[in-house]
């Protein structure tokens, strides 16, 4: 029963709706580094800064990237779903090392609430909320939807 009770206070469930992505995954990198299991929810919802065609523009930048040794070829994959522009962000936050592997491990990422985390107790960081922002800004989802990697509505 004990193992029980330590393996819910290792798990952290993060509520990413109206989140800034980049301050949220500072976050997360700190929680993974104390040892902690991090589940992020409604990843969809998060935002990133800026003008909408300017953000778009630069992830879709990277999608020309080529190889040196075969230019024909495309270079290294990128993420278009929103699971895994979470995933990218934090991973790129990440030491990249054996450690850095270890704590990307204990990384969960959804797109809306799953029924097992419904009800739980979910955390939002003060300094990433939208509400700091004075600009314009483009939800992941935007994002997804407008590099060809998002089908749900």
């Amino acid at each position: 029963m004990s193992e029980q009770v330590q393996k819910t206070q290792n798990e952290v469930i993060v509520n990413a709706e109206n989140q800034i992505l980049g301050r949220m995954a500072t976050h997360i990198v700190k929680l993974l580094k104390e040892g902690k299991k991090v589940i992020v929810v409604n990843a969809e919802k998060a935002v990133i800064s800026g003008p909408r065609s300017r953000v778009i523009q630069g992830y879709s930048l990277l999608f020309t990237v080529r190889t040196m040794q075969n230019p024909a070829k495309n270079g290294i994959r990128r993420p278009r779903n929103p699971v895994n522009i979470v995933k990218r962000t934090v991973r790129g936050m990440l030491p990249k090392n054996r450690m850095g592997r270890q704590y990307y491990k204990n990384l969960i990422v959804y797109i809306g609430v799953p029924k097992e985390f419904e009800g739980k107790q979910t955390i939002r960081f003060e300094d990433a909320d939208v509400s700091r922002l004075k600009g314009k800004y483009i939800t992941v989802a935007e994002l997804s939807k407008a590099i060809g990697g998002y089908v749900n509505g």
